[in-house]
């Protein structure tokens, strides 16, 4: 992949929406400042937005050209931003309203995937009082619980006991309503960032905690991002050429994020997919797209480039 050559004035005044109420607003933040300085370095007219309920109103009675949208989790990735800036017709990046709802909800995104026959781990709907001997005897034993609207692993947990079921559950309906139990995939995490219909390089991810988790993400100095990830070239295609299969399944446009298991096999499964990834400088995507030999300016530039394009 290339470089984007640009012209700044060709996207007008461009509102970044940033922050938000989600439990991932201190990440939004920190990527939308990235996202901000990036565009000011690039001579973009930018104005960073913290959006709150009022958030509307100023969009309506200020002139926008359009929208980078860099809200992670509720608000921002699950089709209410975008509802709200299709409403008022201002161009903006990123999935639609469609593909927001549909990647957001962790158990959709798994439904859409089975029935179009692309692997992701086997889960159970659960609620407060799911008989946890049951859980374990169909997915067996370790089991991750998860949010079904949360991002950034906040609110899940890796479960290896049967006693250890009901606090991770209660836990999870902490921060949402609805949660599922996934099976647990024994081998090595990847994920996969979509750049306008193309895959950029695979990075892996290690790490000494039980899984990828929060802390793991964005506290801990012992996570290790490998890009080149270490696959066969054959096998990198081949998990390149899924993350797209899920991206598009999900009716996902312009950029996002798809996060894979592979067995001890090298069967990949699907995990969970993000329309509005980490853009910090540290964050997965921009890792990957330095790879393909793309700056953090121009991964901007080309994110927003997507804008200029019709949503569905």
């Amino acid at each position: 992949m290339s470089e984007l050559t640009i012209n700044p004035q060709s996207f007008g005044r461009v509102a970044v929406l940033m922050g938000g109420r989600s439990a991932e607003r201190e990440i939004s933040l920190k990527s939308g400042r990235a996202v901000f300085a990036a565009m000011q370095t690039l001579g973009i007219d930018a104005v960073a937005i913290d959006v709150d309920q009022n958030v509307s109103e100023r969009l309506r009675h200020e002139t926008f050209d359009r929208a980078f949208i860099i809200l992670h989790g509720r608000g921002g990735e699950d089709g209410e931003i975008q509802g709200v800036l299709q409403s008022l017709q201002i161009p903006y990046t990123g999935s639609g309203i469609t593909g927001a709802v549909l990647s957001m909800n962790k158990r959709l995104s798994k439904q859409i995937w089975q029935s179009q026959g692309l692997p992701t781990p086997k889960y159970v709907r659960l609620n407060r009082h799911s008989n946890t001997e049951q859980i374990v005897e169909e997915l067996g034993l370790p089991i991750v619980i998860k949010p079904v609207n949360e991002g950034s692993s906040i609110g899940m947990s890796k479960v290896t006991s049967a006693e250890a079921l009901h606090q991770a559950i209660n836990l999870a309906f902490d921060y949402d309503d609805e949660v599922i139990a996934e099976q647990w995939v024994h081998g090595a995490e990847f994920t996969v960032s979509i750049l306008n219909g193309k895959a950029l390089p695979v990075i892996r991810l290690t790490t000494p905690r039980e899984f990828y988790d929060f802390e793991a993400k964005y506290l801990a100095d012992s996570t290790e991002y490998l890009c080149p990830c270490g696959l066969a070239e054959d096998d990198e295609k081949r998990c390149q050429q899924l993350a797209i299969s899920a991206f598009n399944a999900l009716n996902m446009s312009d950029w996002g994020r798809i996060d894979v298991m592979a067995d001890q096999q090298g069967e990949f499964y699907l995990l969970e997919a993000n329309s509005v990834p980490g853009m910090t400088d540290h964050s997965l995507v921009p890792m990957a797209a330095r790879q393909a030999g793309i700056s953090f300016e121009n991964l901007v530039a080309q994110v927003l480039q997507s804008s200029l394009e019709g949503k569905r």
